[in-house]
């Protein structure tokens, strides 16, 4: 039998009568056959478990949305289920072979990292999910292998970006790379509900202002009397896109009625009496080519990446049985 790479492997670790049966459960729940394989809907359900925990979570009071949004998850689980059993079948009809060894150390590796190595603890999650060991160890042997085909087949293809491409990206979408007005910030924020009272809050403010007009330094001011946590910097807020902050807007016009250098008087805004220095201010520029060459490398990448991959999965899909219910 072949060996599936098994160097590569360890690295990444540290349709007959049984369709026919399958057919007849369509009414019990099945959403698929692939080849010989059947996928439930229960299965899916499991599959999208945890992001299901997220979205009712998020949409607990909105019944409607999340119905949609579960649906849609259904249907994107369902697809990468698909995509499992046609590469684990390809996995199983190739002939790799894959030391059962190498799944143990990687079981015992989770159930570590995971479980603090308690079996206990290991035991109550599965129950909770409905899961048994054996589908637990199943399911880190099939994310193994299904890792070890897509750095077969996909990853070890040398995917090289052109610097023509790059350039053409950045040319098409140079809006995603306009940057607005920038303010380098230093803030001192005394809270109104720590001082008792908003009138206390601006009586400390009017003193911390007299130190600072008597040449005290920002920094150490803002060290001392701040209470958000860029205390500890000294108020430094480095550099800031107002747009993209969303500050208080009585905040956001004092910031922008000044220049490099100068500070504001005290600015009242949301429950708190605030202080700023504007430092330095950048105006709205683009972020030049040489900056952002990196980002558009690694987009353009990942989508040549996902083009191998979506071929791969195409030609998988052209020698099996796929039937949907």
């Amino acid at each position: 039998m072949k060996t599936l790479w098994l160097s590569v492997l360890f690295t990444m670790a540290t349709a007959g009568s049984a369709l026919g049966a399958a057919a007849d459960q369509v009414v019990n729940g099945v959403m698929v056959i692939v080849n010989q394989d059947v996928i439930t809907r229960r299965d899916v359900v499991q599959y999208i478990g945890r992001a299901v925990d997220l979205l009712r979570d998020r949409y607990r009071n909105q019944p409607a949305e999340f119905n949609a949004r579960f649906n849609e998850l259904l249907k994107e689980g369902l697809e990468q289920l698909v995509e499992r059993k046609l590469i684990l079948h390809e996995f199983q009809t190739a002939g790799y072979n894959l030391p059962e060894s190498m799944i143990e150390d990687r079981v015992k590796s989770r159930i570590r990292e995971t479980y603090g190595n308690d079996r206990v603890a290991l035991t109550k999650t599965l129950a909770g999910r409905g899961m048994s060991y054996e589908t637990f160890r199943r399911e880190i042997r099939e994310d193994f292998i299904i890792s070890a085909m897509r750095m077969m087949k996909v990853s070890s293809q040398k995917i090289f970006v052109s610097p023509f491409k790059i350039e053409k990206y950045y040319a098409d979408n140079m809006e995603k790379y306009k940057v607005g007005d920038e303010y380098k910030l230093r803030i001192i924020m005394i809270n109104h509900a720590n001082k008792g009272s908003p009138e206390v809050a601006r009586s400390l403010t009017r003193e911390i202002i007299a130190k600072l007009n008597q040449g005290a330094s920002f920094a150490e001011m803002a060290t001392v009397y701040s209470e958000d946590t860029f205390r500890t910097k000294g108020g430094d807020r480095g550099w800031v896109e107002l747009e993209k902050e969303k500050y208080h807007q009585p905040l956001e016009q004092a910031i922008r009625a000044l220049g490099p250098g100068q500070r504001s008087d005290i600015i009242e805004a949301g429950d708190a009496s605030w202080i700023v220095l504007v430092e330095e201010v950048r105006p709205s520029r683009y972020r030049p080519l040489s900056e952002v060459r990196a980002e558009i490398e690694k987009i353009l990448g990942d989508e040549e990446y996902k083009r191998l991959y979506d071929s791969w999965i195409a030609r998988l899909k052209a020698k099996a049985f796929i039937r949907y219910f």
